[in-house]
């Protein structure tokens, strides 16, 4: 399966604590490393296809092949998707979130 990328790596303004949000260096972004917020924009990653736009609120992480994974769910929609955590991520913020299974 092929992903055609109709954003390329931006910044943007997160509209949960409405922090300027640099672009990644070495991936694309898809959450607030600030307050680990996302948007639900995508159907497949990075094909901005969603309509819904809901903001997606961090739940829990988890660890798997030493990555840490953080899962979302859509507080308008209810789907929950997981997304790597960026080396810029609140880390602080991440540990207040509960552990959970992958």
């Amino acid at each position: 399966m092929v992903f055609i990328y109709k954003n390329k790596n931006k910044g943007f303004i997160c509209q949960n604590c409405k922090a300027k949000v640099p672009p990644a260096k070495g991936t694309i972004r898809n959450h607030c490393p600030y307050c680990l917020y996302s948007k639900h924009v995508d159907i497949n990653p990075g094909d901005r296809s969603e309509v819904c736009h809901g903001l997606m609120e961090p739940i829990c992480y988890f660890v798997k092949h030493g990555q840490i994974i953080l899962k979302h769910k859509c507080i308008k929609c209810g789907k929950i998707s997981v997304n790597k955590a960026a080396s810029d991520d609140n880390m602080d913020k991440i540990l207040q979130l509960p552990y959970c299974p992958d």
